[in-house]
């Protein structure tokens, strides 16, 4: 029996998540990043992961949620395709943690962010590292990044603090990663 991939499970949970919000909106107020004051204060350090869990449930339409899978699945399989479940996971985990942290520390005080994101933009580093190995063309996701972070300047609302740390954050745990295995 195959088992189901990574992506794919972090896509359902994500979805169940937001049917959730769609319940219980207030499961926001518990689960989305905060400020660094507010986690210093709080010791809610979960927020960090939890962050990603959380999506724009204001429209009548799941927008948000919907690019965000979508960037997920697109960017994420090939990535676990290449390296891995495990190596997946860590660059997921890992690029979120970075995005969240970026967040956080450049957060105003009182401010809150929710998403996937930092993870996806992660993803858009692993990308660029890999195809760069593998001596393909990556100028055209290069181009792809660049008109996500024009997109995230130009209307309001989006958290582009969480996007670049995610994008190095994945980037760099992507090359630590393939020189533990060059090592090997």
């Amino acid at each position: 029996m195959k088992q189901r991939s990574a992506v794919i499970s972090i896509i359902t949970v994500c979805c169940a998540f937001y049917l959730w919000e769609l319940v219980n909106a207030n499961i926001i107020n518990d689960l989305a990043l905060g400020s660094i004051d507010y986690l210093q204060y709080s010791h809610q350090w979960y927020r960090l992961f939890t962050v990603a869990l959380m999506h724009d449930t204001s429209s009548t339409l799941p927008v948000h949620l919907a690019f965000n899978m979508m960037a997920l699945h697109s960017l994420g399989t090939p990535v676990e395709s290449i390296l891995g479940k495990g190596r997946f996971l860590a660059i997921f985990f890992f690029s979120l943690l970075t995005g969240s942290l970026a967040s956080t520390y450049f957060m105003a005080p009182g401010g809150a962010s929710i998403g996937a994101s930092g993870a996806i933009f992660g993803l858009f580093g692993a990308f660029v590292v890999l195809g760069r190995r593998m001596g393909a063309d990556v100028r055209s996701t290069y181009v792809i990044i660049a008109l996500n972070f024009a997109i995230g300047f130009t209307i309001g609302g989006v958290d582009w603090h969480a996007h670049l740390g995610g994008l190095l954050g994945g980037a760099l745990i992507t090359k630590v990663l393939l020189s533990l295995n060059a090592s090997k």
